[in-house]
């Protein structure tokens, strides 16, 4: 029985070779193919500066602290996300502030976002999910109105775009990451893209330790953290990127294979939509059971039980435990709640083929059903 993992990497020899490259050269932290990567990136998404990181959570804790974000402010975002965008807010000082998401994108919803704008709002953390952006041009628009600062969680849809302008690249700043299932990888690790100088340079200081502008050995300036990117991850990146617009490519191209697959399926499940003016770039393919009869549980474990590993993409952040006790609980943002327990992220990487994907439809259609 063939197996299929949720999610796996695109490596070949190119990565292959720059990592050798770099085990050679014996420079394994602070090198050039950071560097090389960051330029690169920078020039790809569409902004001046791009800092790498060890991760997109050290990205947005980073961005967080250059934006002054402190205790007691209250920054708005998505409850249906990774966890890691609304603890970010959390190791500053902040306050998470959720607003509930559209029900088509997945989202954070504009007109929900408003709403939870007080006094004490310093700024909107929007996240782009599943690879498409959120309806930036309302939130910018919003931000503007309210004087708030824009801070981009862009970790899952690095060249997703809204009429044509790269997600992340709305905001002050905008935040990527390169974890194994991600549209690109470096293994572990992120990138934080601005067009502000100043930014940057806190970015660049903070990662390491505080050092100075002035990168003198031992002169720490400022309060930092172990948050660098090494020189490993940035060649597996480097040869990612000099590839990116293939893997992109291969992954819209296993996208489509699964909206024909389960065209039959319409009455079951409600598959994932590209937003108009939106471009998508396919990070996870996520369904949603319309009935909310249909244990998801089951379905998952009978795919299982049939080599097909799968992921309840994603629970409400709101009701995990850490947040139940920050005074969170059910019936606070319904929407999100509701897609929370019904949505299926399926096997999704570059080397599905035609007969693969005709494979899991087949397998999730005979479990749904029952035939």
């Amino acid at each position: 029985m063939k197996k299929y993992s949720a999610s796996r990497p695109y490596i070949g020899k190119k990565e292959e070779r720059y990592v050798l490259e770099v085990l050679r050269s014996g420079v394994l932290s602070m090198g050039p193919f950071v560097e090389r990567l960051e330029k690169k990136f920078a020039k790809k998404v569409g902004r001046r500066f791009a800092c790498a990181v060890s991760s997109g959570t050290a990205g947005l804790h980073l961005a967080l602290l250059a934006a002054e974000i402190g205790k007691g402010d209250e920054v708005i975002t998505s409850p249906f996300s990774f966890i890691a965008s609304a603890n970010a807010i959390l190791y500053v000082g902040g306050k998470p502030v959720f607003a509930d998401i559209d029900p088509k994108t997945y989202n954070i919803d504009p007109k929900e976002l408003e709403k939870k704008i007080t006094k004490r709002t310093k700024a909107i953390l929007p996240v782009h999910i599943f690879g498409q952006p959120a309806d930036m041009h309302a939130i910018m628009s919003i931000a503007r109105k309210h004087k708030l600062v824009v801070i981009e969680d862009a970790c899952e849809a690095l060249l997703a775009a809204q009429n044509g302008k790269n997600a992340g690249t709305f905001g002050s700043a905008g935040v990527f990451a390169f974890y194994p299932n991600k549209q690109m990888t470096t293994g572990e690790g992120g990138m934080i893209v601005t067009n502000d100088k100043r930014l940057d340079s806190l970015y660049r200081s903070m990662r390491n330790q505080g050092r100075g502008e002035d990168r003198r050995w031992l002169d720490h300036s400022r309060l930092g953290y172990n948050y660098r990117m090494p020189e490993l991850s940035a060649a597996v990146g480097l040869a990612q990127i000099e590839k990116l617009d293939f893997l992109i490519k291969k992954r819209r191209h296993v996208a489509m294979l699964y909206e024909k697959a389960l065209a039959p399926l319409a009455r079951y499940l409600a598959l994932p939509k590209t937003a108009p003016r939106m471009t998508h770039t396919w990070f996870v393919y996520v369904v949603r059971l319309l009935d909310p009869r249909m244990r998801r549980e089951k379905i998952m474990s009978e795919l299982s039980k049939r080599g097909i590993e799968t992921r309840p993409y994603l629970p409400s952040i709101h009701l995990f435990d850490v947040y139940r006790k920050l005074g969170h609980k059910e019936g606070e943002l319904p929407v999100s709640e509701a897609v929370s327990a019904r949505t299926i992220a399926l096997p999704f990487y570059s080397e599905l083929t035609k007969k693969d994907v005709g494979h899991i439809a087949r397998m999730l259609r005979a479990i749904i059903t029952k035939k």
